[in-house]
């Protein structure tokens, strides 16, 4: 299959690079030094990339105490899980506060009511005024503690109340943080594939139909080449806008891999999304990319684009195995088009070939 012969060659090709800055900068070829590298060959994340960048800018080599900053700062994986853990456990504590309030209020309650109760027993049998008095007394005593007990626990209900929204907003920017990709804010593949599984649940409970479009920028590996993994990454934020303002609400666009895109359209048939695709192909194309660094007016890039419809029968990776030879058609009869699995062009034995 092509996907499975392009992704070998794209992430042998990453291999690569990681291990050449291995070499260059004299380091073990460690777990932790090859993914650092890794990462950054990739530009999957922006940030490493800008803060390595500024220090070999600086220095022009980096130290292992600066490598072991950029790995835990930028690639740990325990980062977001121990954010969310920290999150999770305000929210219990917070919890916690609001029952013991609770429990405590309860206690005042029951405190107030046997006061009453008792108060009740004695104006009963009592038929001195100074001792009616002494009892009325007592009555006040117990309600305004009994209020002040309420206001005190009100707002200590109300403080609760804000931190656990606050803590709520957090724990759901964590959550969303995990599953967009930061260079082009797109949804993730791991966001992709869930919600493609979703999308394609849904389409056949309501019988809709659902398409799905495959997008590689032409010539990339050639481009970041020539001009660098920055402008490489301004080229994929590029496409991604493109992408943005040609999909609606409910459609979902993603950053599937590399310089590779995928848009899931629900409720939208084969030629409708033949539309939406040429619409996205024509945007990138438009646009003259010009180096920010230097001003440099690069030229244009374009994208090619491969369509296919949910059929009765599909799971997810039958459905974007389909997209995906129709994106290998439009690679390999001249780039910049989009073709859809009706098309001639599209042939299920086709041979794989690297963009």
């Amino acid at each position: 299959m092509r996907m499975q012969a392009d992704e070998h060659t794209r992430t042998m090709e990453f291999a690569e690079i990681a291990l050449g800055q291995i070499r260059a900068f004299h380091q073990a070829a460690s777990p932790r030094n090859y993914e650092l590298w890794y990462t950054y060959a990739t530009g999957y994340n922006p940030a490493l990339n800008t803060a390595v960048n500024d220090i070999l800018a600086r220095a022009g080599t980096l130290t292992e105490a600066e490598f072991d900053h950029l790995y835990q700062t930028y690639l740990s994986t325990q980062r977001i899980s121990e954010r969310l853990d920290l999150v999770g456990s305000k929210v219990v504590d917070e919890i916690d506060q609001v029952m013991a309030m609770i429990e405590a209020a309860a206690g005042s309650a029951s405190s107030y009511s046997e006061s009453l109760a008792d108060a009740s027993q004695k104006l009963v049998v009592t038929k001195d005024n100074d001792a009616v008095r002494l009892i009325v007394e007592s009555l006040v005593h117990a309600a305004r503690e009994m209020e002040h007990a309420n206001k005190t626990m009100e707002e200590s209900l109300v403080a609760s109340k804000r931190e656990i929204t606050q803590l709520q907003q957090r724990l759901e920017s964590v959550r969303n943080e995990s599953m967009i990709d930061p260079l082009t804010t797109l949804a993730n593949r791991k966001s992709f594939d869930e919600s493609l599984r979703r999308a394609i649940e849904e389409a056949r409970n309501s019988h809709e139909p659902l398409s799905l479009m495959m997008c590689d920028v032409d010539h990339f590996k050639t481009f970041n080449d020539t001009y660098g993994h920055l402008t490489g990454d301004q080229v994929l934020r590029l496409v991604a806008m493109a992408v943005k303002q040609n999909v609606k609400g409910q459609d979902i666009a993603a950053r599937y891999g590399g310089e590779e895109f995928a848009v899931v359209l629900p409720e939208t048939l084969l030629r409708s999304a033949i539309t939406v695709a040429d619409h996205i192909r024509r945007a990138v194309m438009m646009k003259d990319l010009v180096k920010r660094s230097t001003g440099e007016h690069l030229g244009r890039i374009t994208i090619s684009i491969g369509v296919a419809q949910l059929h009765e029968d599909d799971q997810p990776q039958t459905l974007l195995e389909r997209a995906d030879r129709c994106l290998y058609a439009a690679k390999h009869h001249g780039r910049n088009r989009v073709i859809c699995e009706s098309d001639p062009e599209v042939t299920p034995s086709a041979a794989p070939q690297v963009a």
